[in-house]
């Protein structure tokens, strides 16, 4: 909407303020600025009011609106005087306003900071979250316009109105004046009013995919008159999956008398049809496709899947039809999967839906699956087929212009049918919102993400997102903090879900492997090796081993108190004629289960050569697949087809090593309690089964190669200790309150920010970036300048001996090895000599910037740095000083604010963190000083969004205390911060 003249152009029309919003019911509305335009809008919505809610809102009986009113409510000048209007199809269904006023309750100007409120929602749309969103939109506006407090009055009658202000989380008073309630409330944001709105945004999220996902009704538009064709094939894909709602096939084309099609009701357009219509199925060319999402938007269509192609992945003109697409959905309240989509699963009973061109819907189960790729998801879904697994719900995404990733988390963390998540993808439009709803799902059930697209250094074509400048390497362990399983392949993806969604998590990193082979025992065991996990030492079961044999294996190793895994390897039986017996597979399984159910309940996983059927027989008695009924014949009632060599005891095939070494580079970091049992939780004997489970005691994974099997069974040992230590969260240590100076700090960015116009901002010098850290208790030893051997002597006397000399140029920082870095010089003699061979070595002092700076204890040279990323946020980093260092990319991150736990985590995450911790008999240095300093940084910028960048490097950790010997810092504006404002989806 544009201003009109009649508008102050001193306050240009705000189309920031603009932001489309999900109800509390799943719908879409957008909230935007009420212009002068509006008038006609603003009348036809009062006249859609009740009288009751007029009386609320106006204290007295107030049929209509005056000219004069309408010309209030209209005119702002979006400082003193704002109105938001809540949209949908273009009309009003909701409003705002507040005028600013003084201690008197009169109309003011800045500097007066509050502002009286008043709201008025139709009553048909009441009850669906509209005033709630529009006091988070409005709250927003008037602090960005100086506005620190609302002012309202209520009648005690209005107890609507009154449980939007008591539940918005804001601080507030309240008292009785006059026969009404009389409100204010604070606007500055608190803990409590961001949880609320984000646990608003999160039912909201998931409500509306939840009705994308269970719709009553599928209309599909552009269905094909003769077999064949897109919209063809997805109808008839609707009708094999059982879909248990109604169905409709549209298509303009369709000759007047066709009543059926298909068996279906055949209709030329939406209002044809008598009956509401929930989800619209859109399969015609790109041209006419708005055609058809106007028509959905005018027959009350609520969500839409979009297969049509030719949008954001054509380029330019494409990425723009992309996003009127988007705008025209959403103005009529609806949703968008796609365009360019491959369609949508929901393997639920009650629904029954598959809306895609995936020709056979799978298998009832437990996992739930996200792709931004339709070949990706053709993919995933034959594999997870071959592998016996059943979906609770897939969505295949395409361009992704409005549902993307961070809806489908919100869904699968309430979805009671979803046991684990399973994503791929290629762009991450909002990952500070990724990140914040993966940490919280994860803390519930296992979240796995395939990432592509990594090292292409831009964005897939059709994916218009934010680009983030941040390396793979720190994505990934961003995502490990929040719990994320990450993982490089579909295929690993596959193996890790039907683990984590089959069997329970396991208590911790020892594995017991048993089997009928030596040579796959022993690959086995050195696969657990390469992955951190310990190994027992292998049990050779020999070749002659029956499937009661294995189950009693299998048995006494789950009530093993020294093993918290097992895993099963086995190979064909040798038949009496010497060839091998493939065909005891479904016996084997048999067998296993047995054992399983018998057992305590550890995780269980099968390495398997060609045993036909034994995959299929384990996943048959699952939890995550449909229960399919097989006849399994008794291992004691059928002919075994095995040598007649009897089977002598069980031999250990172990290595010499009797044990494994300890997981991890470094002593564990913190002591966490064991994770609360449930289903793909650690084990407990008392848990109780996971739901669908009454067909088996849960699917035993099986998988081609050891080294497959343990890589998932890896994955599924370090989310297990990320739950066990999420159970506990950590802190950021209150000793730190008491020796930081954030007015200090804040003064001191403001006063340098000042000075510089660049809106890019400006680094700091060596002082300045002193003072600052030294506000927040991070002491940098001083330097001093040697632009010549007299000043390096009086440096060093000043500083007293002995001392360092190093250049400071850009292209010899931090490069000892170039050699421009003199240490331990002991007196004035060994300083002059040594400023001649550095100018001799590497050019004249004015090229080289030399320095003197006091000699540090000796210790390990590490580096710490911080920096904020426009997409990701504010990163913490870690590392060893050096080239070796740089050149593996050993380099550990977390997101700020970083907590004591995350701190430990993070030196010793890195590969080379023995060293820290007396690696070959060296003294350990003090890392309990190294987390206060990473927590000191972190608390840095994030109480300061404008320091934009901080390296402190070397910094030198001795066996007590640690030095910082070089810190540089950049400031500038801080980026916005989205995950802050008012909750709106995106708009790429």
């Amino acid at each position: 909407m544009e201003p009109t003249p009649e508008q102050s152009p001193h306050h240009a029309y705000p189309d920031h303020w603009e932001a489309d919003v999900v109800l509390r019911d799943g719908g879409t509305a957008r909230i935007r600025p009420i212009t002068t335009d509006d008038a006609e809008r603003l009348v036809s919505f009062y006249e859609q009011v009740s009288d009751e809610s007029k009386y609320y809102r106006f204290f007295a009986p107030y049929p209509r609106l005056s000219d004069r009113d309408v010309h209030r409510f209209t005119h702002h000048d979006y400082v003193d005087r704002v109105g938001l209007a809540v949209t949908i199809g273009g009309e009003f269904i909701g409003t705002v306003r507040y005028d600013r006023i003084n201690d008197q309750g009169r109309p003011a100007s800045a500097p007066a900071d509050e502002a009286e409120v008043a709201f008025l929602v139709q009553d048909a749309h009441q009850g669906r979250g509209v005033a709630s969103a529009l006091l988070e939109h409005i709250a927003a506006v008037a602090r960005e316009r100086g506005i620190r407090r609302f002012a309202a009055e209520v009648l005690p009658a209005n107890n609507k109105m009154i449980k939007v202000f008591r539940d918005g989380g804001y601080t507030q008073r309240r008292s009785f004046e006059d026969g009404s309630v009389h409100l204010t409330l604070d606007l500055e944001p608190t803990e409590k009013s961001l949880a609320v709105q984000r646990g608003r945004e999160q039912r909201a999220e998931a409500r509306s995919v939840q009705r994308l996902l269970a719709p009553g009704s599928v209309a599909v538009i552009g269905t094909g008159r003769t077999p064949g064709g897109v919209g063809r094939t997805v109808l008839r894909n609707l009708l094999a999956s059982g879909y248990t709602g109604r169905t409709y096939a549209v298509n303009r084309a369709f000759d007047e008398d066709l009543a059926t099609l298909d068996g279906v009701p055949a209709h030329r357009s939406l209002g044809e049809i008598d009956e509401q219509v929930d989800l619209a199925v859109i399969a015609v060319p790109a041209h006419r496709v708005p055609e058809a999402v106007a028509d959905c938007g005018e027959h009350g269509v609520q969500g839409l899947v979009v297969l049509s192609a030719g949008y954001a992945e054509r380029g330019a003109e494409g990425r723009e039809l992309q996003r009127e697409l988007v705008r025209q959905a959403r103005s009529y309240g609806m949703r968008i999967i796609g365009p360019n989509a491959f369609g949508i699963i929901n393997t639920a009973e009650s629904v029954r839906l598959n809306a895609s061109l995936a020709p056979e819907s799978p298998a009832r189960g437990r996992i739930g699956l996200f792709t931004q790729s339709g070949a990706i998801g053709i993919a995933l879904l034959s594999g997870l087929h071959r592998r016996g697994a059943g979906l609770s719900s897939f969505i295949s995404a395409g361009n992704r212009a409005d549902v993307s990733g961070n809806d489908f988390l919100q869904y699968s963390f309430e979805d009671p049918d979803t046991d684990v998540a399973l994503l791929y993808l290629e762009s991450l439009g909002n990952p500070r919102k990724f990140n914040r709803l993966a940490r919280r799902t994860a803390a519930v059930k296992p979240v796995v993400v395939v990432k592509g697209a990594r090292h292409s250094g831009s964005t897939p074509p059709g994916h218009a997102v934010p680009v983030s400048r941040i390396p793979d390497a720190t994505v990934s362990a961003l995502m490990r903090q929040a719990g994320v399983i990450r993982v490089d392949t579909v295929t690993e993806m596959v193996d890790a879900g039907l683990l984590l969604a089959g069997q329970p998590l396991p208590a911790g990193p020892r594995v017991a492997i048993l089997g009928n082979s030596e040579s796959l025992g022993l690959l086995t065991y050195d696969a657990c090796l390469a992955e951190g996990l310990r190994p027992r030492p292998p049990i050779d079961l020999t070749t002659a081993a029956s499937p009661q044999d294995f189950r009693d294996a299998l048995a006494e190793a789950l009530a093993d108190g020294t093993c918290d895994a097992v895993i099963v390897t086995a190979i064909p039986w040798v038949g009496e004629n010497g060839e091998a017996e493939t065909g005891d597979g479904q016996v084997l399984a048999a067998a296993l289960h047995k054992a399983v159910a018998g057992g305590s309940a550890k995780p269980v996983a099968v390495v398997h050569v060609e045993i036909g059927g034994l995959a299929e027989a384990l996943a048959a008695a699952s939890s995550t697949a449909a229960p399919r009924p097989r006849t399994v014949t008794p291992a004691a009632d059928r002919p075994r087809a095995a040598t007649s060599l009897s089977t002598g005891p069980a031999r250990s095939t172990a290595p010499a090593t009797p044990t494994a070494p300890e997981a991890g580079p470094a002593p564990e970091a913190r002591t966490t309690p064991p994770v609360r049992p449930g289903p793909g939780s650690p084990t407990d004997p008392k848990a109780s089964p996971a739901p669908e489970a009454a067909t088996g005691p849960g699917r035993i994974p099986a998988y081609p190669a050891a080294e497959r099997a343990v890589r998932a069974l890896a994955e599924a040992v370090k989310y297990a200790q990320w739950r066990r230590q999420a159970a506990v969260p950590g802190k950021i240590p209150e000793f730190l309150d008491d020796t930081i100076d954030e007015p200090g700090a804040a003064a001191l960015i403001e006063a340098q920010l000042a000075t510089a116009p660049d809106p890019r901002g400006r680094p700091l010098t060596h002082d300045e970036a002193r003072e600052l850290l030294g506000r927040y208790g991070i002491d940098v030893r001083p330097t001093l300048p040697a632009p010549d051997p007299e000043a390096a002597v009086a440096a060093a006397t000043r500083l007293g001996y002995p001392v360092a000399l190093k250049t400071t140029a850009p292209h010899l920082r931090h490069r000892a090895d170039l050699g421009g870095v003199r240490l331990d010089i002991a007196d004035e003699e060994a300083l002059r000599r040594a400023y001649g061979e550095l100018t001799d070595l590497l050019g004249k002092p004015a090229e080289l910037l030399p320095v003197v700076q006091a000699m540090a204890p000796r210790g390990v040279d590490t580096v710490v740095r911080a920096s904020i990323d426009a997409a990701a946020g504010a990163v913490l980093s870690f590392g060893l000083a050096g080239a070796p260092s740089e050149l593996l990319g050993d380099t550990a991150h977390r997101l700020v604010p970083a907590t004591d736990r995350d701190a430990a985590e993070l030196i010793r995450s890195i590969r080379a963190a023995p060293v820290l911790f007396g690696w070959r008999g060296s003294a350990p240095v003090d890392t309990a000083a190294l987390e206060e300093l990473l927590l000191r940084l972190s608390r840095l910028v994030d109480d300061h969004p404008e320091v934009v960048s901080v390296a402190l490097e070397p910094v030198v950790v001795a066996p007590h205390g640690l030095t910082v010997l070089g810190a540089s810092v950049r400031l500038a504006p801080p980026p916005a911060r989205s995950d802050l404002g008012p909750r709106r989806l995106p708009n790429y």
